[in-house]
C-alpha cells in the first residue's frame, strides 16, 4: 500500500514537472517569436527607411545610423543597465526573461541587417512595420519579459513623482521621437510617430486580444428575467449579488456576468428591451481565469 502511494505521488509529481515545463517551454518559445518579429519589423521595414520606434530601441537606432556601429551592439548595450535595475526592483524571472529577449532580438537584427528591405515606401514600412513590431512586443510581454528598459525606470519614477507609468513613457518617447527629426528630417519622424502609435495599438491587441473580456454589473427590479436572458441568448453565466440602495435603503440584486467585447452589443439590446431603465456598467477586464467563463450552449 505505502508502495503505491509513493508510485501515486511521483506520477502526479512527475505531471506537474511535465506541465511546468511545458509552460516553461510555451514561454521560451514564444519569447522567441516575439523577438524575431521585432527583429523582422525593425531590420525589414523600419530601419532601411529611417523610421524608429519609441524607447531604447528608438534610441538605439538613432545611435546605430550616426556610429556606424550594428544596431545589435546597442540594443544590448542601453538594455543592460535597466536589467539590471528591473534584477532589484521587479524580480529576476523578469530580468533572465528580459535579457533572454534582447539578445535574440539582437540577433535577429544582426543577421536581418544584410536582408534587402520589403518596401521603400515610408507610409507602407511604418503602418507594417508598427504592426509587426507591436505583435512581437506583445508575444514577449505575455512571456513575462520585456525588450524596453524604459518601462522600468518609468516605474522606478512612478513611485517617487505624481506621474504615472505611461505619463512618464509617453514623455520619453516624445523626445526620442522629436530627436528623429534632427537626425533623420521632420517627415520621418511623424512618420515615426504613425509607426509607434500602430506598435501601441498592437501590443494591447496581442495582450488583451481580439476577444477583450469585459466585466458587467446590471441593478434592475427585471433582474431574474435579465439575468435567464443573458444565460439563453449570449450563453454567459450570471451571478446574482445582494445589494443595498445606499439613498432609499431598499435590498436591490445585482446581476454580475463576463461577456467578450463582441457581446456588448447583444447585452445593451437585452437589457434595453426588459428594463430600459435599468442601471448598467460596463468595463474591460485585462484577464480572466477560473470560474465557468467559458461559453455555454445557445438553444
Amino acid at each position: 500500500m505505502a508502495n503505491s502511494q509513493a508510485l501515486a505521488q511521483a506520477q502526479a509529481h512527475a505531471q506537474h514537472q511535465k506541465l511546468t515545463r511545458m509552460k516553461f517551454a510555451r514561454r521560451i518559445f514564444f519569447m522567441i517569436i516575439g523577438a524575431a518579429l521585432v527583429s523582422i519589423g525593425l531590420e525589414i521595414f523600419l530601419v532601411p527607411n529611417h523610421i524608429i520606434d519609441g524607447g531604447i530601441v528608438g534610441i538605439s537606432i538613432i545611435a546605430s545610423h550616426l556610429s556606424g556601429f550594428p544596431l545589435g551592439i546597442f540594443l544590448v548595450l542601453f538594455n543592460l543597465p535597466f536589467v539590471l535595475l528591473g534584477y532589484k526592483q521587479i524580480g529576476k524571472t523578469f530580468a533572465i526573461s528580459t535579457t533572454f529577449s534582447v539578445i535574440i532580438m539582437s540577433v535577429g537584427t544582426s543577421l536581418l541587417h544584410p536582408v534587402k528591405a520589403i518596401t521603400l515606401d515610408p507610409l507602407l514600412a511604418a503602418v507594417f512595420g508598427g504592426i509587426i513590431l507591436g505583435i512581437g512586443v506583445g508575444l514577449v510581454i505575455r512571456s513575462g519579459g520585456s525588450l524596453d528598459g524604459t518601462e522600468i525606470v518609468a516605474i522606478l519614477f512612478s513611485k517617487k513623482t505624481a506621474f504615472s507609468v505611461g505619463e512618464i513613457v509617453m514623455f520619453f518617447n516624445l523626445f526620442i521621437l522629436a530627436s528623429a527629426g534632427f537626425v533623420f528630417g521632420w517627415d520621418r519622424a511623424m512618420y515615426s510617430l504613425i509607426a509607434y502609435f500602430i506598435a501601441y495599438k498592437m501590443i494591447d491587441i496581442t495582450i488583451e486580444g481580439l476577444d477583450q473580456s469585459k466585466s458587467v454589473w446590471i441593478i434592475s427590479d427585471e433582474y431574474e428575467k435579465i439575468g435567464d436572458s443573458i444565460t439563453n441568448r449570449l450563453g454567459r453565466g450570471v451571478t446574482y449579488l445582494k445589494g443595498e440602495g445606499a439613498f432609499t435603503g431598499d435590498d436591490k440584486k445585482v446581476i454580475f456576468s463576463v461577456i467578450t467585447r463582441l457581446e456588448e452589443a447583444k447585452l445593451k439590446s437585452i437589457v434595453d428591451d426588459l428594463d430600459p431603465k435599468a442601471f448598467l456598467a460596463i468595463g474591460n477586464i485585462h484577464d480572466v481565469k477560473g470560474g465557468r467563463f467559458k461559453k455555454k450552449d445557445i438553444h
